[in-house]
């Protein structure tokens, strides 16, 4: 099963190890810090043409991937709930 982060972007659901709201999380200064440190590193894709709501932590063959997404993250969870079920 995939996940779609928005765009034309899909992921494994295996393979998303968490899903976080930018507005709630990003008030924490190790959030921040963990983000910064993470774009430093190249390991941020940005898939939002506008400011993106929400930040998906995901891992593929060790390799960690952070996707910044305009769609909610209460949009996501839901998709990915679903998904779940199938």
């Amino acid at each position: 099963m995939y996940l779609h982060l928005g765009q034309d972007v899909v992921v494994p659901i295996k393979s998303v190890l968490g899903i976080f709201d930018l507005d709630n999380t990003t008030g924490s200064q190790i959030t921040r810090t963990f983000l910064k440190n993470a774009e430093k590193a190249g390991q941020i894709v940005n898939i939002s043409d506008d400011l993106p709501k929400s930040f998906i932590v995901c891992s593929d063959d060790g390799q960690m991937k952070i996707y910044l997404s305009q769609l909610a993250s209460s949009t996501l969870l839901k998709r990915s709930e679903t998904m779940r079920f199938e």
